[in-house]
């Protein structure tokens, strides 16, 4: 089974659980959600996206790698992950030349380096359960990857788990299994009743020998108030789980502007804040 990527790359993990920790990031083709309200006036949405997706169709040679393509500060930062326009973008890889891929970007071609400390896979998206389940499963089995420790999806929890994948990460598995939920709020331009879907949180949360917590995208008191529910309909799907909270910030200088009033909504919550650690570092950019 091929792997449609859109790219991959070793960086520092920049939000929730694992901040800090160097890691390799596999970004999937595809997501059932398109998020073009980030960034805008509420009741807006962006269409930065499209524009540069007209002008790619228009001029065909303009952008010859993912990293010519422009970055948006309002609506889907990643837009080139699910926009079937940007397909020209995407590499289909076999399992072995995949797993090639992923080593040849860490230290020293191996998940667990010779002074014991380990590297992550964060598996990333657009939306990486959408129909990319089973690959995983060659992938996870694949030789090279016996010394693999630690596995992060990246999700907007509305996808099912196939029984074959929760049964291979609970009983089967190599590595531990970390569930980084970022369920969407009205911010991000979704709608609730197809964003938050506890009872598919549920089905990540009870995946034996894992671990999951959630982690809002937030730029003020309403999102704020909008996370107060959405943790309460969680609760009532018994996912007991941290609560992380991320300021908005398409680029530098708008994520600098909300972090310290998210950080102080969350406190005030008593949930956990969230840098985008990558974002103080590098900047907002392709492959970071």
């Amino acid at each position: 089974m091929k792997a449609r990527v859109c790219e991959s790359f070793y960086s520092v993990q920049g939000e929730g659980r694992f901040v800090g920790v160097p890691s390799i990031f596999l970004r999937m083709f595809g997501c059932n959600f398109k998020c073009q309200g980030f960034g805008m006036p509420r009741g807006e949405l962006a269409t930065d996206f499209d524009q540069i997706a007209k002008d790619h169709q228009a001029n065909p040679g303009k952008y010859n790698t993912l990293k010519d393509l422009p970055l948006v500060h309002r609506g889907c930062d990643s837009y080139a992950s699910w926009d079937p326009r940007f397909k020209k973008f995407t590499t289909d890889y076999q399992i072995d030349d995949l797993v090639d891929e992923l080593l040849s970007k860490t230290p020293e071609g191996k998940w667990t380096c010779s002074n014991g400390q380990d590297v992550h896979l964060v598996i990333t998206g657009g939306e990486p359960l959408l129909g990319w389940q089973r690959m995983y499963l060659e992938l996870f089995e694949h030789p090279r990857m016996e010394d693999l420790k630690n596995v992060t999806f990246e999700t907007n929890t509305t996808q099912e788990l196939r029984d074959d994948f929760k049964d291979y990460i609970s009983t089967k598995a190599r590595f531990h299994t970390t569930w980084s939920c970022s369920p969407k709020l009205s911010v991000s331009g979704e709608l609730w009743s197809d964003a938050i879907k506890p009872e598919i949180a549920n089905s990540y949360y009870t995946v034996p020998n894992t671990h999951l917590y959630l982690k809002f995208v937030v730029a003020d008191e309403v999102d704020v108030d909008e996370v107060e529910k959405a943790v309460a309909e969680y609760r009532d799907a018994k996912v007991e789980c941290p609560v992380y909270c991320m300021a908005v910030g398409g680029c530098y200088e708008e994520y600098q502007e909300n972090a310290k009033t998210v950080a102080t909504l969350a406190m005030g919550r008593g949930w956990r804040y969230t840098p985008r650690l990558h974002v103080d570092i590098f900047g907002n950019s392709w492959g970071t």
